[in-house]
């Protein structure tokens, strides 16, 4: 066996035992506020927050019906929050309805009620539900 290769395998070798390959590792989750902050302010407004959910619309209606299903939907709503949302029950929501429920979840991540989300309240549950939203 040469030298070089002796050396890649104990190496490949040690990285496995570690836990670290940084060659392989999962890429980090995209930044959120990085993507979606278009003030470079380090947080996220209603504003922010429903420009980045209404390019996500766009781009689940496929159909350019104007309207988003549960299967456009992809999981970002369970069943009973899409019925909740939905006060035509037509099974569908429009762009109103979705910033709607968008905005709803903005509130919740926003217990200081300061009208901005910051890394923190991004993280929490609600914060978590909101991006689902928006990504």
């Amino acid at each position: 066996m040469s030298l070089r290769r002796s050396m890649l395998l104990t190496m490949t070798a040690a990285a496995l035992a570690i836990g670290h390959w940084p060659a392989f590792a999962a890429p980090k989750a995209a930044d959120p506020i990085a993507a979606f902050d278009t003030d470079n302010d380090g947080t996220l407004d209603l504003m922010e927050v429903k420009k980045a959910a209404s390019a996500l619309f766009a781009k689940l209606d496929r159909d350019h019906e104007g309207t988003v299903d549960k299967r456009e939907l992809a999981g970002r709503l369970s069943a009973k929050e899409l019925a909740a949302a939905d006060p035509d029950h037509d099974g569908t929501l429009t762009l109103d309805e979705y910033l709607a429920v968008v905005e709803q979840r903005f509130k919740a991540a926003d217990p200081d009620s300061d009208g901005t989300l910051d890394a923190k309240e991004l993280h929490s549950k609600a914060g978590q539900a909101l991006l689902r939203l928006l990504k």
